[in-house]
């Protein structure tokens, strides 16, 4: 199946129906997660809700939400946490809820995360069901659910939202809904700086469009073309417009977001940081087994973007993973939270996705059924531990 030879788009009217199963399979995973976060929690005298709303990265969007945006704390080393490095849709989002509703910030965090953790599973069931059928929609949302650091996805942290907003954005790209499709890569640039990968899936698709229009010596009717160029005028915006804000705040121009992720030590080297990372695992023999399972990931990585492009995944899909997956690997710090920065890279499920829908029924779900134990304790175990996810 080439780039856009794609089957049509359900009807509303049954789009939830069909995705009923993948959604409560998701619920499912999910559930188990939480219960085993819950029993993990309670075993080591912590309260499994704080982890989950009110730790790490957490803390800081709910502090925007509270303040907006200004906090920042200076460390014995001279760096500077500041909170402009967060995104505003997030606290936005949580700060409605606290207005709207008796919960705290952190609650809407929570609610917020819950919610677009169901939107992101459709929105991957969406995709994977328009390129490769039901089934493999259905082993899709599953693998993702099923991810090591899944619990992340119930987490009052942005990657729920980031990864609904983009999956839906994609979904419209591929189905044709520029003006859709623009607004919600807009707002994916208002949750995280991975937003571009979003904003470039929708260019690469408006240009590969307009350039199939010219080879086949079609004109742009009127209105097809001008909701192709607009989706691409305000796919940008939400990033360009928080980056070049936090410019004009900080006093130091279009460049100015890039200092405040210095001060996190955080940055894109091309991933020599990451590597130099990994190389001194191999220093002893108990961490250099930590060493060979990063190369085997980061491999693994790789070897699925490519059989991606050998399967012929549609244009945008290939150039929103190959963002973000380089964004994740190539950043100079935080290589705890690489896995996590991932998360939002669903494609590269889709050729495992596609595997286990040529399974049988049984054997597919015992597969998927182990892996989500194994998923489950791990990340009551993950976010029981010291460092942030």
């Amino acid at each position: 199946m080439t780039v856009l030879e794609t089957r049509a788009a359900p009807a509303r009217a049954g789009a939830l129906r069909r995705a009923a199963p993948a959604l409560l399979g998701y619920a499912a995973v999910r559930a188990l997660g939480l219960i085993a976060l819950a029993l993990w929690s309670a075993a080591r005298d912590k309260s499994a809700y704080t982890l989950l709303t009110a730790r790490w990265d957490a803390l800081w969007y709910t502090r925007v939400a509270e303040l907006g945006y200004g906090y920042e704390v200076r460390l014995a080393n001279g760096d500077v946490h500041s909170n402009l490095a967060f995104f505003p849709l997030l606290p936005w989002l949580e700060r409605l809820v606290a207005a709207v509703s008796p919960l705290s910030y952190a609650d809407g965090g929570f609610l917020v995360s819950l919610i677009a953790s169901i939107a992101a599973a459709w929105g991957i069931f969406a995709v994977a069901d328009h390129v490769y059928g039901r089934r493999a929609g259905v082993c899709a949302v599953l693998l993702w659910a099923v991810l090591p650091v899944g619990i992340v996805q119930s987490m009052a942290y942005s990657e729920s939202l980031f990864t609904a907003l983009a999956a839906w954005s994609l979904y419209a790209v591929l189905t044709g809904r520029w003006v859709t499709a623009g607004t919600l890569a807009l707002l994916a640039g208002l949750t995280r700086p991975v937003g571009t990968a979003v904003v470039a899936a929708v260019w690469a698709a408006g240009i590969a469009s307009f350039v199939r229009d010219r080879r086949a010596g079609a004109a742009d009717s009127p209105g097809p073309g001008a909701h192709r160029v607009l989706g691409m005028l305000l796919a940008p915006l939400g990033t360009a417009g928080y980056v070049l804000w936090v410019g004009h705040r900080t006093g130091k121009g279009p460049l100015g977001y890039l200092d405040v992720q210095a001060g996190w030590r955080n940055g894109f080297d091309g991933g020599c940081a990451f590597a130099r990372f990994i190389g001194e695992k191999f220093a002893s023999f108990p961490s250099a087994l930590a060493g060979v399972g990063l190369i085997a990931g980061v491999a693994s990585v790789i070897w699925l973007y490519v059989v991606g492009v050998r399967q012929r995944q549609p244009l945008p899909l290939l150039v929103y993973t190959g963002v973000v997956t380089a964004l994740a690997l190539c950043a100079s710090s935080y290589f705890g939270s690489k896995p996590r920065l991932l998360l939002p890279a669903f494609p590269l499920l889709l050729p495992l996705a596609l595997a286990l829908a040529r399974l049988r029924p049984r054997r597919s779900a015992a597969v998927l059924g182990s892996v989500a134990v194994a998923s489950a304790v791990y990340g009551a175990f993950w976010l029981n531990g010291s460092g942030p996810p």
